[in-house]
């Protein structure tokens, strides 16, 4: 593998487009708006399924399809949607993935049947799909230099805190109810948000694409899609279903469509037409290495959330607000370690930030369990709050500084396909993570599920977590010694 020696200050300085207006943090507060509103969908509907069900007549397995819908459809069109912004403009289709995902959370919030809400939570998947690529796009070709830096510190921040308050927010939506709308609250407070920040992004939002006369790669994108819809909807559902048959069948079929799907873009890109992922964007260490780190961080920080749900709610008996209430820890060390620590801790330790990160959130895990395995169900589950804030500083010190390292050496033009593929490895991370996790999980758990068994199959469901926030930190070593040598 080579590596890319141009600084991001010199890749953007290439994009005439982004550098003509300058950079602009109007711009960085819209885009952030979008980023924030998708990634809450993400976890908000977690708290929201009970209510779901009792309203609509849902049975169990349409409750978690309100949830999978959204989260297959998001995961599995962000890499075209990434390419379709490098073709037609990025800041065009951010602001149609924004209007498309507003009106699809106008049609949740008044969904009439538990098949209309699934089909507009795909809906819903679907349009983040096409906008959320977009942002790390706009931010690696409007910003330079330390404004690049910063500008991903705070989309590290915002995907943290998305992610962290999901319950929290769901939990006060619901339980305060306004004018009767109960769970219906938690889509439609997107379209006043999304209005306004499509009103917005014309004014403040630069325009850029990739490289002129390229076409999109239809076959390429039929490909990945297929079998992305395949690999995750079979980790999510599969284990819920015991692992049928049929979920060995799609896992199989989607590593075929993905061996496919590398041999095609690898043609393409030797017949000088534009593949919708340049192969060439792996020969840069800093992309390749970054981009596995990112993907066992995910499976280690998408999974904590719905692992401490669990045994917040199920096994401690906490409703969906008092659970959401403790995630403010998580917060609250996310929130000081990103504002307060990482710009002293990167000036210091450069691409090290988030092995330091990954690290700190692997100690987390561990005194969370300590926490949890002491205390059992006796104490008080505010015991845990030393350790959460641990555990969220760990989060803040990955987040935006590993997003920076994995675009730092990207090509202006390639710059929304490689957020695509970065996205994907965060969702799609996000939720195998939750399958790796319930697969230990249920089993310790057992049948009987009762709340003295809570505490020891949370404690074991710990490990893997741990084990994946070690090999995110053994991962960036890699780059640590290419920069060595």
């Amino acid at each position: 593998m080579s590596t890319d020696t141009r600084t991001p200050a010199t890749a953007v300085a290439a994009e005439p487009a982004a550098t003509n207006r300058g950079p602009s943090w109007g711009a960085l507060a819209v885009v952030m708006t979008g980023t924030f509103i998708t990634v809450l969908d993400y976890f908000i509907s977690n708290v929201a399924v009970p209510s779901i069900q009792e309203d609509l007549g849902a049975t169990a397995a349409q409750g978690q399809m309100v949830i999978v819908g959204y989260g297959v459809a998001f995961t599995a069109g962000m890499i075209t949607g990434g390419k379709i912004g490098d073709l037609y403009g990025r800041r065009r289709m951010f602001m149609l993935g924004l209007a498309l995902f507003t009106l699809a959370s106008a049609g949740c919030g008044l969904a009439p049947s538990a098949e209309a809400l699934i089909a507009l939570r795909i809906a819903q998947g679907a349009s983040a799909a096409l906008m959320v690529p977009q942002v790390l796009g706009i931010i690696g070709s409007v910003y330079t230099g330390p404004s690049r830096a910063k500008a991903f510190t705070v989309y590290g921040l915002v995907v943290g805190q998305a992610a962290v308050f999901g319950q929290v927010i769901g939990g006060v939506l619901i339980t305060a109810d306004v004018a009767g709308l109960d769970w219906r609250s938690i889509f439609l407070i997107n379209v006043p948000i999304g209005a306004v920040a499509l009103a917005c992004a014309a004014r403040t939002v630069p325009e850029s694409r990739g490289a002129e006369g390229a076409r999109l790669d239809l076959l390429g994108a039929l490909l990945t899609t297929a079998a992305l819809v395949l690999v995750v909807y079979a980790l999510v559902q599969g284990r819920e279903d015991g692992w049928p048959a049929w979920s060995w069948a799609a896992l199989g079929s989607g590593a075929v469509l993905f061996a496919l799907a590398v041999a095609h873009f690898a043609r393409r890109g030797r017949q000088g037409r534009s593949p919708l992922i340049d192969l060439s964007l792996f020969r840069v260490r800093s992309f390749s290495v970054g981009l596995s780190a990112t993907l066992a961080y995910f499976l280690a920080m998408g999974s904590f959330f719905y692992l401490l749900a669990l045994y917040l709610q199920q096994g401690r008996g906490l409703s969906p607000l008092q659970s959401g209430l403790l995630f403010f820890a998580l917060g609250a060390g996310f929130f000081g370690s990103s504002v307060l620590l990482s710009p002293k801790l990167g000036a210091r330790l450069g691409q090290q930030l988030p092995t330091v990160g990954t690290l700190t959130l692997a100690v987390g895990y561990g005194l969370v369990g300590l926490t949890v395995a002491v205390s059992g169900l006796s104490a008080s589950v505010l015991w845990l709050v030393p350790s959460l804030v641990v555990a969220g500083a760990g989060m803040g010190m990955t987040t935006g500084p590993l997003t920076n390292v994995v675009l730092s050496g990207v090509d202006p033009e390639h710059a929304a396909s490689a957020s695509g593929a970065l996205n994907t490895a965060q969702e799609g991370g996000a939720a195998i993570g939750v399958s790796v996790a319930g697969t230990v999980f249920f089993p310790v758990l057992g049948a009987a599920a009762r709340p003295a068994d809570y505490p020891h199959a949370f404690d074991v469901a710990l490990i893997p977590l741990a084990v994946f926030c070690v090999t995110a930190a053994a991962l960036m070593q890699l780059l640590r010694r290419r920069a060595a040598a």
